[in-house]
């Protein structure tokens, strides 16, 4: 089915489609009976005038661009469920894009948002240098969710990474656990703090921390267990850097015959929907996602609608929660722990 256009609306009316224009910008110019003819024959024809070509026409967008690190990221998906219940209450519409974990595309998903002139821009755990976000913020608000930034213009949303790791390590160090891994996030962004929170962690129950390169994905999960194998004295247990990382290193961990948590007890980071699946059923540390999502399409409106100029910096306490791949260690065949 053709979708009808202005022209159509204009021809059905009688008038012309600069006439069609000004109705459908809510112009005060233009005369009731004219507009009640318009707006008739749009009803009649089921024509709705398409966002961005409205956005276009009178200056002023109601869309909202949001750029994913990582579409096969369960995460991103709850985030932005969290952004489009706030953007849909606010009367705006979102489009989404995603660099793939890549600085480089990155830079050109963000370039594209841009050229669509919306409102604002909501960037999800964005890898593409600073500098490129200072740039974008010159243009338009932006606000970033999973990463800091010291730009004044710049609106931020992320959890206590150094917290949440805490209270991961802490909980196996009271199952019993010593040698406990922590299958880091790369560059990625919020790995530091994480790493940071681990780390300190571990120094505090006077256990040595082992920090191991990885991505927050599951074949990186996989394949830093698979370097963990190759090691005289497998860690009893693993924080892995988000849930998707822990789903890779479970899967390795079973391909090479152990068993989670008997064997080794596993904690992922983010409690998205994967982590709730009954055959996962993995202990993780909860971020709330939509709160996210949420508080990041209100901060950018705001600044959208020139409500306040001051940074909002909001950080949200995560919390554990335990499921379960996590159990006190075994005995190895001497009769000792693990």
């Amino acid at each position: 089915m053709v979708r009808p256009t202005m022209e159509d609306v204009a021809l059905r009316a009688g008038v012309s489609r600069a006439l069609v224009s000004l109705v459908m910008r809510g112009s005060p110019k233009v005369s009731e009976m004219r507009r009640s003819a318009v707006l008739k024959a749009a009803e009649e024809l089921g024509y709705s005038p398409h966002a961005m070509a409205r956005s276009l026409a009178s200056r002023t967008s109601t869309v909202l661009g949001v750029m994913v690190s990582d579409l096969h990221n369960a995460f991103f998906a709850e985030v932005v469920d969290g952004i489009d219940e706030v953007a849909r209450d606010q009367g705006f519409d979102i489009i989404i894009n995603t660099g793939g974990r890549s600085p480089a595309r990155e830079r050109r998903a963000l370039e594209s948002l841009l050229s669509f002139r919306p409102a604002g821009l909501i960037l999800l755990s964005p890898v593409v240098p600073a500098t490129a976000i200072g740039k974008a913020a010159e243009q338009l608000p932006v606000v970033l969710v999973a990463r800091s930034s010291r730009v004044s213009t710049v609106d931020t949303v992320n959890d206590d990474g150094e917290t949440g790791a805490r209270l991961a390590v802490d909980h196996l160090v009271s199952l019993g656990h010593k040698r406990i891994a922590h299958l880091d996030g790369g560059e990625g962004t919020q790995a530091g703090p994480r790493r940071r929170g681990y780390v300190a962690a571990m120094e505090a129950h006077c256990l040595v921390p082992q920090v191991v390169s990885s991505e927050y994905t599951d074949a990186a999960g996989a394949r830093a267990i698979r370097r963990l194998l190759t090691d005289d004295a497998l860690p009893t247990a693993i924080l892995s850097c988000n849930d998707f990382n822990a789903v890779g290193a479970i899967s390795a961990l079973e391909d090479a015959g152990l068993r989670v948590p008997q064997d080794v007890s596993v904690v992922g980071y983010d409690n998205t929907s994967l982590a709730a699946l009954r055959h996962v059923s993995l202990t993780t540390i909860d971020q709330p996602r939509a709160e996210f999502g949420r508080l990041a399409a209100d901060a950018l409106l705001q600044r959208v609608r020139e409500e306040r100029t001051e940074p909002v910096r909001h950080l949200l306490n995560p919390s554990l929660v335990v499921r379960n791949t996590t159990a006190p260690p075994a005995t190895d065949k001497y009769g000792g722990l693990r």
